[in-house]
């Protein structure tokens, strides 16, 4: 069929460098946003539920941060590295 198509989504990844750049541990599908954009998180807050072979797995904050970016939404199919939020650093 000549009609069809693919799309293949080039998704922003994650600077390991950057403590705020929180990427995807592994792949998976988004089940569920814990955070909203300007919420202040502590760190070991829940910020994103992911689904991966009938098990989730809740990435959680490694920095107090103010959340200032969120680059996906619940039923993303992600792969691991791959950007979830940008959080800046607050004491």
């Amino acid at each position: 069929d000549n009609s069809a198509t693919s799309v293949v989504v080039e998704r922003e990844k994650a600077d390991p460098k950057v403590a705020g750049s929180i990427g995807a541990p592994m792949p998976g599908t988004v089940v569920e946003l814990r955070v909203a954009i300007d919420e202040e998180v502590e760190k070991g807050a829940p910020l994103v539920v992911l689904s991966a072979m009938k098990m989730e797995t809740v990435v959680a904050s490694p920095i107090n941060g103010k959340v200032e970016r969120i680059v996906i939404e619940a039923g993303d199919t992600l792969k691991p590295g791959e950007l979830l939020m940008d959080l800046t650093p607050i004491s």
